[in-house]
């Protein structure tokens, strides 16, 4: 049970520093996690009790009858129990029930604590649409202003600064007089090479001026808002505890800087970082209730739900947002946190579509619909989609990984500004000249979603038109000059988005990267349909086309590749299968392509499996350090506890307390005298029968509250975990008993019980610790630390890179 954060055995040593101690920081997930954030840290003292004086009768603190603040909770960077907080809320409910019984307040009470949950959902689901639709049009706006400024108000982006002019084309619809480039502004001049030049300029200014105020606020105010987030929370799902991660200045610094960070032009997408601003939302709304303000096992189920929101307004996806919180993110995920999660997505989908922030009535930027049907021959390009999916998801996780740990293990780490600066200008720099990465990612994946009509002015859509027997159709064409530069630029752009997103992803801005995933999927998946397409005008006589391409018909859908790309290389780099897919259901709103993306995701999974079968965020837990118990992850080595467990042969022998006769000066000397955070407690040094577990949180906060409410306990009174006090001379100093923090259940192991099974215990009842016993008698402990280390030995991996438990 290491842990840094114990290391000093006096009540003192729990203190934490105040918030302008700024020297107690440690590097983690591509930020610097700040250990002097107090949020939601109990008091750990307690006034001296009134009526305790030398006059009185001694009275004895028993903390079962008299509860002493700061008992039962946890240190930073620390694990629940989850046994002891599903039992402390059961006992909760319990009393509530009985009592309803006895009044009508009472009983009203018991409703409003029911109710309680669901109105904490609906605030969530108010809260966190509210925010993503205001992240959506100011992160529209700022992206607008790299390029030019409404005359009718700076605060119009483009689109909506031209939809009242009267002087647009069909062919220039973005052109109005009320819009003008900064070199009309500078220069009065709208074409040319100096005009050229001047939006150039000025095109590279702002994506460093947004880029540098996005990570200088990140530094300055909140270190944790960096990053995608969602490693964070999984973590934090599973149990862990990151104090100030899901605070109030996280959510404020991170919903401005990820508008800046998006609008900056940077490889980067907000649908990741939304899971945590929605997170943030639900744990400070979890403050107004007590049920899950005291209670960290019923914030985490909030927290499931709060997931499950960020997806829904991210992607205008309720139904995939609760599926994604299922498969990726959740560690726990009753029936109850289901229901709660579907109706929170539904009310965050419907704010965000009352705000409607793309005035397109829809939630999401992309949305499109395909109307010609896809053939069963054409399952063999998606399949091979899925396959380029795989294969770029672990590619990009290896380079990925590989930077961001060159990053902490090198003076690279060290200058993040200057980081994000030269990413953001080399990024503006290159992407300027090519119209299909200068524009926003979720731009570029609408774009290439894309069904070309007649009357559509895109690039892609420069086909040849030709005269068919049913009229001037688009169906069944030649490619033109338009759309061959079109594909040139996209060749570019893929080669471009691949590499600079591998170093993007991890800076310390807020950085997602589902839209960056798609939009090399949607690429990738735009040439082929478009080659396909070709194919089939050019060859409609091969056998593989007779049947269901004749002349004339509209046979490929260029975009539904797209679609399917997006998917695939989606699914590759995060593993996922039925959310994902039920999320591009969603944004396209047909029932008849969910075979190709089943197909190209599943193909996807497989092939990036091969070479290893971490997703992205699970790689970044693993390289962060973090106690995750991977659900997902097979324990095949056929060690037993007895193998894992400590101490080992070469060990001193386990610290433990004894249920009586040890006094408050040596249980002090025992708990300053190591660094664990719990100890067992035995009948006798001698005997080694296992009696219960107590933390040293609760000890050490126990007897600093009993030197303080009890008269006369000194190092020389007798700690007693017993129900009754021993008899004691006359002249001895009162005892102080201490069974009521004493955990008289822990689990517990024999020495020849299968690690198979010792992990199974941990992960599906959320252990921190496991005593190991034979024949009744301890032998030692295993930690949810030992466990991953012991993992990470099997996996031929470095076991000191877990440094939490």
């Amino acid at each position: 049970m290491d842990n840094p954060g114990y290391r000093t055995g006096s009540f003192d040593g729990l203190h934490h520093p105040s918030d302008d101690d700024d020297d107690e920081m440690v590097d983690i997930a591509g930020a610097t996690l700040d250990f002097s954030t107090t949020d939601d840290v109990p008091p750990l003292t307690t006034p001296m009790a009134a009526g305790v004086n030398g006059n009185g009768p001694t009275k004895l603190v028993d903390p079962l009858e008299d509860p002493v603040p700061g008992v039962g909770t946890y240190e930073d960077f620390n694990t629940i129990d989850w046994v002891r907080e599903k039992s402390k809320d059961r006992d909760r409910h319990r009393e509530i029930t009985s009592k309803s019984r006895q009044s009508t307040v009472a009983l009203l009470h018991s409703v409003s604590d029911a109710f309680s949950g669901w109105l904490l959902m609906l605030l969530v689901g108010l809260m966190s649409g509210a925010l993503a639709g205001g992240i959506d049009i100011s992160a529209h706006w700022l992206t607008d202003m790299k390029e030019g400024v409404c005359l009718n108000g700076f605060w119009f982006n483009h689109e909506h600064c031209c939809w009242t002019s009267n002087e647009t084309t069909f062919q220039e619809r973005d052109r109005c007089p009320q819009w003008k480039s900064w070199a009309e502004l500078i220069t009065g001049a709208t074409e040319g090479p100096f005009a050229y030049i001047v939006n150039y300029l000025m095109y590279i200014v702002w994506a460093l001026l947004f880029s540098f105020l996005a990570v200088t606020l990140v530094r300055a105010f909140a270190p944790y808002a960096c990053g995608s987030g969602i490693p964070e929370i999984k973590t934090i799902l599973s149990g862990f505890i990151i104090r100030g991660y899901l605070g109030k200045w996280t959510l404020i610094i991170k919903t401005i800087t990820l508008v800046l960070a998006v609008s900056s032009g940077l490889s980067l997408g907000k649908e990741g970082p939304l899971v945590h601003v929605a997170c943030c939302c639900a744990n400070i709304l979890c403050h107004l209730f007590t049920k899950y303000r005291k209670n960290e096992a019923k914030r985490r189920e909030v927290l499931s739900a709060a997931a499950a929101v960020g997806v829904s307004v991210a992607f205008g996806a309720p139904i995939g947002g609760v599926l994604f919180s299922l498969e990726e993110v959740s560690y726990y995920f009753p029936l109850k946190t289901l229901w709660r999660s579907f109706f929170a997505a539904l009310v965050a989908a419907f704010t965000l579509r009352s705000i409607n922030p793309f005035g397109n009535s829809r939630l999401v930027l992309f949305y499109v619909e395909f109307h010609a049907p896809w053939h069963l021959l054409e399952l063999a390009p998606f399949i091979l989609l899925g396959i380029f999916g795989g294969l770029w998801g672990a590619l990009f996780i290896r380079a990925n990984i590989a930077w961001c740990r060159r990053r902490k293990s090198t003076r690279l780490g060290h200058y993040p500004i200057i980081e994000v600066l030269v990413v953001a200008g080399f990024t503006a720099l290159l992407s300027y000249p090519n119209s299909y990465t200068r524009m926003s990612g979720a731009e570029l994946i609408s774009e290439l979603f894309n069904d070309c009509s007649l009357l559509d002015s895109s690039q892609l859509c420069g086909y040849q038109q030709v005269k068919t027997g049913v009229g001037n159709t688009l169906a069944d064409r030649p490619a033109g000059p338009g759309l061959y530069t079109a594909l040139w630029q996209l060749a570019l752009a893929l080669v471009f988005k691949m590499m600079i997103t591998v170093v993007t992803f991890g800076m310390k801005v807020p950085s997602g990267l589902f839209i960056p995933s798609m939009a090399v999927g949607a690429i990738a998946g735009r040439l082929l349909g478009v080659g396909m397409e070709q194919l089939a005008y050019y060859n409609h006589d091969w056998i593989i086309f007779k049947g269901w391409c004749s002349p004339g018909a509209d046979c490929i859908t260029p975009g539904l590749y797209a679609m399917v790309g997006a998917a695939a290389c989606l699914g590759g780099v995060t593993r996922m299968t039925v959310s994902l897919v039920v999320i591009m259901f969603e944004l396209t709103g047909g029932l008849e392509y969910i075979v190709p993306l089943m197909a190209a995701t599943m193909t996807s999974k497989w092939v990036a499996d091969a070479f290893g079968r971490e997703g992205i965020y699970e790689a970044h837990i693993r390289l962060n350090g973090y106690p995750f118990l991977e659900p997902k992850e097979e324990f095949e080595h056929n060690s037993l506890a007895v193998d894992v467990m400590r101490p080992r042969r070469a060990d001193p022998a386990l610290a433990v307390l004894t249920q009586e006769g040890m006094t408050v000066g040596e249980v002090e000397s025992l708990v300053e005298s190591t660094h664990y955070s719990g100890f067992p407690v035995v009948v006798s040094q001698e005997s080694q029968r296992l009696v219960g577990f107590v933390l040293r949180r609760d000890l050490l906060i126990s007897i600093d509250n009993a030197r303080q409410r009890q008269e006369g306990v000194v190092s020389a009174s007798q700690v007693v975990f017993t129900e009754h006090a021993p008899s004691q001379a006359p002249d001895a100093p009162p005892p102080l008993r201490l069974r009521g923090i004493l955990d008289l259940s822990p689990f517990t192991v024999t020495d020849h019980t299968p690690m198979d099974i010792t992990v199974d215990i941990f992960r599906k009842l959320g252990l921190r610790q496991c005593l190991v016993t034979h024949n009744g008698r301890l032998l030692g402990i295993i930690t949810k630390k030992d466990i991953l280390k012991h993992m990470a030995q099997i996996a031929n991996r470095d076991p000191d890179s877990i440094l939490f438990n």
